[in-house]
């Protein structure tokens, strides 16, 4: 079983201003195809649209109605206390 890479990203809906930490995780293997990356946690207004084992194609969706993509509009968590 290979080890999960856990990370907190800060996501922003770039529409309404609605943020908060999402919590998420992927298999830390460089050679895999397929990272099979999950979001564990999502701030509260924040759903996950598509589901995708990539950042780049997982859909999150705001309260608001708009739709972004994971990983484009998510940034570091740096400093987080």
């Amino acid at each position: 079983m290979a080890i999960r890479d856990r990370f907190s990203k800060k996501l922003t809906c770039p529409q309404c201003g609605n943020s908060g930490f999402a919590e998420a995780s992927e298999i830390d293997d460089a050679k895999r195809k397929h990272p099979g990356f999950t979001v564990d946690h999502l701030p509260r207004g924040l759903f996950i649209q598509r589901a995708s084992n990539h950042q780049e194609s997982t859909m999150i969706k705001c309260e608001c109605g708009r739709k972004f993509p994971f990983r484009n509009i998510a940034e570091a968590a740096t400093g987080r206390d």
